[in-house]
């Protein structure tokens, strides 16, 4: 992969063709919009203030190793599929995958463990084994409920522009309301899966699916349970770790002709007669363009970040809480006690006690659920290299600025918490933490905040923007805008900044 860091001043603009584009932020959604502008004729200019692509996904280096430090679940391979298709690429030349099957292990301090399949069938003789066969025959009909809940939203919601609640109604038709009621979208997720679980245990692991968007299970609607779907289709693990999937898009875009300019901030977004018409470039090198594709949060547009003439490309929204955070370990290391899977979640014994303390409180509960990521395992190998292995763990946090105090307890309450799971981690001086704060630094706008702002209520899906701006030629990607977080969810967001820009052009 090659960048072009270039510079030059104000008074020297750097020429463009009468239908250019620049993309700011080479994450999943920017990447993604570059990719469909670029496959479309447009010249395409890519910058980026990190030295690599991805984002959020990124790759953190301990003791030489590189460890996924961001998303590590992968799934919906088509939409990525229709993505490399476009610029006449094949995603299966240019991204190995390998298929686990087993979707995660998860564990209960009572010592009960339970492993999750792609495969219904195995997931339900699982669950039977674990909990009895009246919850096994409620796996099956929740598996059911989410595959319908997944296919009425898939392409008259996520892959739509934005629609409102009128919108997809239409999308629907007359005929589709029962489906669309059947989603459930004016009871909790906590409550419905009531419908299906009285093992509370159960109710634990998929009112989890919540957190992906950043969200609390027992304030988000039903149709996060689509969610469930999207794994069951599919978890692949990316051979080498996600941050290939990044390395990938971004080499496709160079072989297609786009520029790419990392470790270049944008500091304003230039405008004309109150339309985006470029960006200006933090050592003052000016690049005009016709349209411009923000990649990032949402909330550094109307706090000013990217200047005065785009603040009011997007509403202030000071009165909505912003989604979970996270405090984060890459540890190099060894890990014993425990059979981890590539995915292993360990719960604790109060999950709403969890929540009340993020989104109402403001702290790490005493007892968070660890999510560890044994990026090693799973790709037909188990820990290497003398028992030294990759690991990541992540606790959920709340999106604001933490003590030293605050974090050394919640890293003793955590390991000490891996302890009673009977899961050991030796790590040595070989870790890299990450807290909100480092988020807050390193995504601004964003508070620390991981997804933007969280899935609440009916009508917390229909809150978040499109991929049209409140000024003329500037577009939206990533994961504060519709369709929301996840590394698929970003990308189809890309898209469809990328087929505004090109109706509007």
């Amino acid at each position: 992969m090659t960048q072009d860091t270039s510079s030059g001043t104000m008074s020297s603009m750097v020429p463009v063709s009468p239908k250019h584009v620049v993309v700011i932020g080479a994450g999943i959604g920017g990447l993604a919009a570059a990719i469909e502008l670029r496959a479309a004729g447009l010249d395409v200019t890519l910058v980026e203030r990190q030295s690599a692509p991805g984002g959020k996904m990124r790759e953190v280096d301990v003791a030489g190793v590189g460890i996924d430090s961001g998303p590590t679940v992968f799934t919906m391979r088509w939409v990525f599929e229709e993505l490399f298709a476009a610029a006449g690429q094949s995603f299966a030349e240019r991204v190995s995958l390998s298929n686990p099957h087993r979707l995660a292990r998860h564990s209960w301090l009572d010592g009960s463990r339970l492993d999750l399949f792609a495969d219904i069938d195995r997931s339900a003789d699982a669950i039977r084994d674990f909990a009895g066969p009246r919850e096994a025959d409620g796996y099956r009909r929740f598996a059911a409920a989410s595959a319908d809940i997944f296919e009425a939203l898939d392409h008259t919601f996520m892959r739509s522009e934005r629609p409102g609640p009128f919108g997809l109604t239409v999308k629907l038709g007359i005929a589709g309301i029962p489906r669309l009621l059947r989603t459930s979208p004016f009871s909790s997720m906590w409550n419905v899966l009531g419908r299906y679980f009285n093992d509370p245990r159960l109710r634990q692991l998929f009112g989890r699916y919540a957190t992906y968007c950043g969200s609390s299970p027992y304030l988000s609607p039903a149709t996060l349970v689509l969610i469930a779907h999207a794994e069951r289709a599919g978890v692949w693990l990316v051979d080498g770790g996600m941050q290939r999937l990044a390395e990938a898009l971004a080499d496709s875009l160079i072989d297609i002709g786009a520029t790419l300019r990392f470790e270049q901030e944008v500091s304003t977004i230039s405008t004309r007669n109150g339309r985006a018409v470029g960006v200006e470039l933090g050592d003052g090198t000016g690049i005009e363009a016709d349209a411009v594709v923000f990649n990032g949060d949402v909330a550094a547009l109307p706090a000013g970040l990217l200047g005065r003439d785009v603040a009011r490309a997007a509403p202030p929204r000071p009165r909505d809480p912003r989604s979970l955070s996270a405090v984060t370990w890459s540890v190099r290391g060894r890990a014993t006690g425990f059979p981890l899977d590539h995915h292993t979640v360990f719960f604790g014994d109060d999950y709403s006690a969890e929540f009340d303390a993020i989104f109402r409180d403001g702290v790490v509960t005493q007892q968070p659920t660890v999510y560890v990521c044994a990026q090693d395992r799973g790709h037909g190998r188990s820990a290497s290299d003398n028992g030294a292995e990759r690991l990541f763990l992540l606790v959920n946090a709340p999106p604001r600025r933490l003590a030293a105090d605050d974090v050394a307890s919640i890293a003793d309450r955590t390991f000490a918490h891996l302890g009673r799971h009977g899961l050991e981690i030796d790590s040595g001086r070989d870790v890299e933490l990450t807290t909100p704060g480092d988020f807050a630094e390193r995504f601004p706008g964003s508070e620390g905040a991981i997804y933007g702002w969280p899935t609440h209520g009916w009508s917390g899906s229909f809150r978040r923007m499109g991929s049209r701006s409140r000024v003329p030629g500037l577009y939206l990607a990533g994961g504060t805008v519709h369709p929301g977080p996840g590394v698929p969810m970003t990308a189809i967001s890309g898209r469809l900044a990328a087929a505004s820009v090109l109706a509007d052009l």
